[in-house]
């Protein structure tokens, strides 16, 4: 290092501890010698919410939250605002796919690096709060994606937000007056549309920021999981005082640069080649201009919200109330946060684990598969009766801690 660089350093130093926190969390951080690929998604979550952050800010200049019709047309400023980004702005068009691309492969890095926490044990002592903290995560991208669907304001968005208002309208007591809150209006309209565009442009991603800043010092605080289920800071050797079974970060940077070269290249064929990937990643629907007197004969989910669909879907309406759906949804969603408190077991990482466990987790892998397909099918009988028996699956795989603590 050059005398100048040197000195450049020593003065920040003096001012902010760049050293010291390149020290403690990068060069001396230690993590187990034999990780394998299952710990890459959480890196490649940060650099996909990193191109999201940066496609947002750029669709964020052009769109109008206006659900105010054009004269003379059935076309709202907003969805008119972004047909005009993608077709006059130099780059429009790959920076919106940019962004609805991102939000899907974002989605697939979170339910593969979740499936790694199930794998391993990442919710086990001491790391409780650390996936806590993750599955907060996870319910804000729910909240910031299902805002987000909602911005282009065409048939997708209203009668999406219209299922959603039901939704919490079942609510016993309370249910009609948070309704009203969230739409700010007494029905889906421009107030709500204006509503949404603060929360998914201000509010949910300072709270996601956050909550990934929080998320890294967890990590950084506890340590990662090992695949053989061993805690790399209980064996420290004894010459050098750092983990025997460990190495610093940086000995895997070459993985990491792999793993990135693998993604961004998986990501530029998608937005080049297959934007909307035949309506997974773009709904059609979606271009057709908002009407509130025309329901569409078929409202099908974004794929990652298809698996909690079905469950909605599968639940019938007893007492002709759907509370019994958003009951199911809701415990869906909720109850794998209390996984370190169901699992019992003191074993962490499935290599260890008995068959039940093992059962469990292709139980639950392959129903909420089987539940991402039913919810993209239309509702036809057989299609709802296959969505009752897997989301029995689904819950079955949580129960089983209950009562067996060998799984």
């Amino acid at each position: 290092m050059s005398g100048k660089v040197r000195r450049l350093l020593d003065w920040i130093d003096a001012r902010f501890p760049l050293s010291a926190f390149w020290e403690k969390h990068v060069a001396g951080y230690y993590v187990p010698k034999k990780l394998n690929f299952w710990y890459l998604f959480g890196f490649l979550m940060l650099l996909a919410l990193a191109l999201q952050v940066l496609s947002g800010i750029w669709l964020a200049m052009i769109y109008k939250p206006d659900a105010t019709l054009l004269p003379g047309t059935q076309t709202s400023v907003a969805l008119a605002s972004i047909r005009h980004f993608m077709e006059h702005v130099p780059g429009g068009k790959a920076i919106r796919y940019m962004h609805t691309t991102g939000t899907s492969l974002l989605f697939a890095l979170m339910y593969l690096h979740i499936f790694r926490g199930l794998l391993y044990g990442s919710y086990k002592k001491p790391r409780e709060l650390l996936w806590l903290l993750g599955m907060v995560l996870f319910w804000l991208m729910m909240m910031e994606a299902f805002f987000g669907q909602v911005l282009p304001w065409g048939q997708m968005s209203y009668w999406s937000t219209q299922v959603v208002m039901h939704l919490f309208e079942s609510i016993p007591f309370i249910g009609k007056a948070l309704a009203d809150f969230l739409r700010g209006d007494y029905t889906v309209s421009g107030i709500t549309l204006n509503r949404f565009f603060a929360l998914h442009v201000v509010a949910v991603p300072l709270m996601l920021l956050l909550l990934v800043k929080l998320h890294l010092v967890a990590l950084h605080a506890v340590g990662s999981t090992s695949p053989d289920g061993k805690e790399i800071r209980e064996e420290v050797d004894l010459l050098t005082g750092k983990p025997a079974d460990g190495v610093p970060l940086l000995s895997h940077a070459m993985h990491h640069l792999i793993a990135a070269a693998v993604f961004l290249a998986i990501f530029y064929a998608l937005v080049c080649f297959a934007p909307a990937l035949g309506g997974y990643f773009v709904d059609e629907l979606n271009a057709v201009p908002a009407d509130p007197y025309s329901t569409p004969a078929e409202l099908r989910p974004m794929w990652y919200f298809a698996p909690f669909y079905a469950m909605l879907r599968a639940v019938p309406a007893w007492g002709g109330t759907q509370i019994w759906g958003a009951i199911t949804i809701t415990a869906a969603v909720l109850l794998p946060a209390l996984l370190p408190w169901l699992d019992r077991s003191p074993v962490k990482s499935i290599r260890l684990r008995g068959w039940q466990y093992r059962a469990g987790v292709i139980v639950l892998a392959g129903c909420f598969v089987g539940l991402g397909v039913a919810g993209l099918m239309p509702p036809l009988d057989f299609v709802l009766g296959l969505s009752r028996l897997l989301t029995g699956g689904y819950f079955v795989f949580l129960i089983i801690h209950f009562f067996d603590d060998r799984a």
